[in-house]
């Protein structure tokens, strides 16, 4: 397969994204001295950078590959939720499938930077479960966009901020089976077997430690007895686990493998796991083996890591990147 081949596919796809979403706030500037009130830095702010996050930036991703994304969530009735509206529109997102509630805080992580190094987070957000009213609401707007719209798959990007409810999940999925639309999962702690039946399962590996074994090793026997935990406990047709340096982790009925990751300048390891996850969910909509679809996330994700903050991927780069690795595999 080329590069031109899977971009062309690419942009055919019709992708849900239903989870979490936030804002990504940068605050940077610069740290000449200590401050006399206590012994931290004082920042001299010089800008402010709001980005998507969260499934927001997996929508984002999809949209940077070429196909369409359709985004569901719940944000806040405050400011913060009306610039995610704002900021949708602007990456050619659409916020239509975003509800807005009284009682809901729009996530924001601010990240303070000086001289681009991250010296503090802080973290607004209301992490309760949505009310089930909340819930019913999206899974109507969900049918009735199915009804509609041919849908190649649908991607949960579970934060653990409240939206993706037991139940809505298990509604969603239902939904998705009946209608025969495969569906991938980035799970979190609170939800990490509630995707029964789900086809592609993406953790990291300090996820999968923390609920199949917390002295899992990167190596392949110890993943592949992992794996099987999870598709014994889900029947989920594909589980990939990411390995931040080492790579990432793929595996189905017929094959298992680690892909290694390629040399890169690492700035920033934030949205790299949303990027992955886009990339894999678009493979498995475009119905690419599976190994194939790894490589270009796996790609995709180191990608990302290059730059400073949460950023989507460059598809023009990723297709000369994974041109190089067909025509040099070994290098």
């Amino acid at each position: 397969m080329n590069s031109a081949d899977f971009l062309g596919q690419f942009s055919q796809l019709n992708i849900v994204v239903i989870g979490d979403v936030m804002i990504d706030r940068y605050l940077s500037g610069k740290v000449d001295r200590i401050s006399p009130e206590a012994p931290v830095p004082v920042v001299h702010l010089r800008s402010e950078d709001n980005r998507l996050g969260g499934a927001a930036n997996v929508a984002l991703n999809i949209q940077a590959m070429g196909a369409t994304p359709y985004l569901f969530s719940v944000i806040g009735e405050d400011d913060n939720g009306k610039l995610l509206e704002q900021l949708l529109p602007e990456s050619n997102i659409s916020a239509k499938y975003l509800l807005k509630h009284s009682d809901r805080v729009t996530t924001v992580k601010t990240r303070v930077l000086a001289q681009n190094q991250h010296l503090l987070r802080v973290d607004r957000e209301d992490a309760s479960p949505i009310k089930e009213p909340l819930a019913a609401q999206l899974m109507e707007q969900l049918r009735n966009l199915l009804d509609h719209k041919e849908i190649h798959l649908i991607l949960f990007q579970d934060y653990n901020k409240g939206v993706l409810t037991p139940g809505l999940i298990r509604e969603v999925m239902l939904e998705a089976l009946r209608r025969d639309i495969p569906t991938a999962v980035d799970p979190k702690y609170d939800n990490f077997w509630a995707y029964r039946h789900v086809t592609l399962f993406k953790p990291n590996l300090r996820e999968i430690q923390q609920q199949v074994d917390p002295h899992l090793k990167a190596d392949l026997p110890s993943l592949q007895a992992a794996a099987q935990e999870v598709s014994r406990r889900l029947g989920n047709a594909y589980t990939m686990i990411t390995l931040s340096e080492k790579g990432v982790f793929v595996a189905s009925k017929e094959l298992s493998e680690i892909i290694p990751t390629y040399e890169r300048t690492i700035a920033d390891v934030c949205g790299a796991g949303d990027t992955v996850i886009s990339i894999m969910a678009l493979g498995l909509a475009a119905k690419m083996d599976l190994s194939t679809i790894a490589r270009l996330a796996n790609l995709a994700g180191g990608q990302v890591c290059e730059k400073v903050g949460v950023v989507p991927v460059d598809k023009h780069q990723l297709a000369k990147e994974y041109a190089s690795l067909v025509e040099h595999p070994f290098d």
